[in-house]
């Protein structure tokens, strides 16, 4: 019998954010056919850019992790790396009680590594550093052993240290309390060199003094939507299908490891009600660029009737959000129903433009992140134009800045809802004006995008973990059908990316041994 190549072979990626849009590229490269599904009228997913006083800037993830190899050897693959930058190294600060300071930098997930350190008593003060420096002859017996993180750091180092330095960064970075994260994903070996060091303190120690030089993020003069550019445009030189604008509804095993991929026209479906997506607060593009569009006579593709046709496979990756995937695998693989540890939070981000000479100096360097006891709505906020060069570089207009404030926190309503477009405009420019100390007027802002985003469960959030675990169990036992995306491999960039590549590459190594017909 003759063996059938690559090219004959059929894999349906569901999911066009970067873990569906990666997964594509690696199996497209061995020569499959690929069909990549998106729902959404764009590319990218977490990533994804508007405009905003005529530049169009980040409204979604601004930066990635450097940490790993993946996503570097990814950036040299695409040719990108001459658009990588790092940002401002001025940093952020911290808003607390009636303060403000910077963040101090000698520290991981805000636990320093020095609590005697002037940036650090300048915001715990005397007291919290001297309880904090108690870590250092305390007892060992337990070191290591602790998996909750706020446990952790409230009896090594204090109330102070928890509430002011560590609770502010991990409700920035993962919109999560200390409370519900686990020691060894949110801080990957830091029992371990608990154990070895004797303290907390010791162990931030040992850390950072294993991190390479440089900067922990980069991003792209551009922004992060020439990432998503690249990827779309590299998917089109290998001929994979792109479809925008339509929704995978049903998978079906079909017998002989063969798939069905149920698929649903969205634009059809909203042209015919006469529905249209909520608008922003203010005009704005979304997207990423011109994207490749799939094919109506597509092969492999049957029409039902209406909206709807369905897709023959050989294998499916699923690379769609949490509650898209759940629904999707739920019939063939029940283990992906259980539920989530916590609902995860709906993160609001809201852009402004803001003309202000008083900006012109960066007051609080790159942002701000915001403790409990600063008693303001908002989680964090980005001083995008002066974290980020090539954006302060675009705007023409003297004494104009791009400013992004975030809202949404773990198991807390949004303080956005029920409010109207003016009144979040209002209420955004009241917290900038606060956590920067300066004072902006209404007429000062000159444009304004509001962004929603419903986040995913961070991997370091407790039990999620061990549901991670049981969903990729599952779907093993379904040859052909994979499975990734940040709700199992962690949010950024560094663990988005080689998740992909891995599922990809299981599929890839099933079609090339059963073309070559070897185990």
């Amino acid at each position: 019998m003759t063996a059938q190549i690559p090219a004959d072979r059929h894999v349906v990626v569901i999911g066009g954010g970067i873990a569906g849009l990666v997964a594509a590229f690696e199996c497209a490269r061995i020569g499959v056919r690929v069909t990549l599904l998106e729902k959404s009228d764009r590319l990218g997913g977490c990533i994804r850019t508007q405009q905003i006083a005529g530049i169009g800037v980040d409204t979604g993830a601004e930066s990635f992790a450097t940490r790993g190899g993946a996503v570097r050897e990814l950036i040299d693959e695409l040719r990108l790396a001459d658009r990588v930058i790092e940002p401002n190294p001025a940093g952020a600060w911290l808003a607390f009680g009636g303060s403000a300071a910077p963040l101090p930098k000698a520290g991981i997930l805000g636990i320093p590594s020095n609590p005697l350190a002037d940036d650090v008593r300048r915001i715990i003060g005397w007291k919290g550093a001297w309880r904090a420096y108690m870590d250092r002859v305390k007892p060992v017996l337990t070191i290591g052993t602790e998996r909750n993180l706020g446990t952790l750091v409230r009896s090594r180092m204090g109330r102070a240290v928890l509430d002011l330095l560590v609770a502010p960064v991990t409700n920035g970075v993962y919109s999560a309390d200390p409370s519900q994260l686990d020691v060894a994903r949110a801080a990957p070996g830091l029992n371990n060199a608990l154990t070895v060091s004797g303290s907390l303190s010791g162990a931030v120690g040992v850390l950072r003094e294993n991190v390479p030089a440089g900067s922990a993020v980069g991003g792209f003069a551009g922004g992060m939507g020439v990432l998503v550019d690249a990827l779309a445009q590299t998917l089109a030189n290998y001929e994979v299908t792109v479809r925008t604008g339509v929704a995978a509804t049903a998978i079906e095993n079909v017998g002989d490891d063969q798939w069905r991929v149920t698929v649903r026209d969205e634009t059809q479906d909203a042209s015919a009600s006469g529905s249209s997506p909520r608008e922003p607060i203010a005009e704005s593009s979304s997207g990423t660029g011109d994207e490749p569009h799939g094919r109506d006579d597509e092969p492999g593709s049957t029409a039902v009737g209406g909206a709807t046709s369905v897709l023959n496979a050989d294998a499916v990756i699923v690379a769609a959000p949490e509650a898209a995937a759940s629904a999707l695998l739920t019939s063939i693989a029940p283990a992906v129903s259980a539920p989530a540890p916590a609902q995860a939070p709906r993160v609001d981000i809201v852009t402004l433009a803001i003309d202000s000479a008083e900006l012109d100096a960066h007051p609080r360097g790159t942002g701000v992140l915001t403790a409990t006891s600063a008693g303001r709505a908002a989680k964090a906020l980005t001083h995008s134009s002066a974290k980020w060069s090539w954006i302060s570089r675009a705007l023409d207009t003297p004494h104009r800045h791009i400013v992004r404030v975030s809202f949404g926190r773990q198991g807390e309503a949004s303080p956005l809802d029920g409010l109207d477009d003016q009144q979040v405009i209002d209420l955004a420019r009241t917290e900038m004006s606060a956590l920067l100390g300066v004072d902006i007027a209404p007429e000062q802002v000159v444009d304004a995008l509001r962004t929603s985003w419903e986040s995913t469960l961070p991997r370091a959030f407790a039990g999620q973990t061990d549901r991670a675990a049981a969903v990729r169990e599952a779907i093993e036992q379904l040859p052909g059908l994979d499975v990734t995306g940040a709700w199992l491999s962690g949010t950024g960039l560094a663990s988005v990316i080689p998740d992909a590549v891995a599922a990809a590459g299981r599929i890839r190594h099933r079609i090339v041994a059963d073309v070559l017909d070897v185990d």
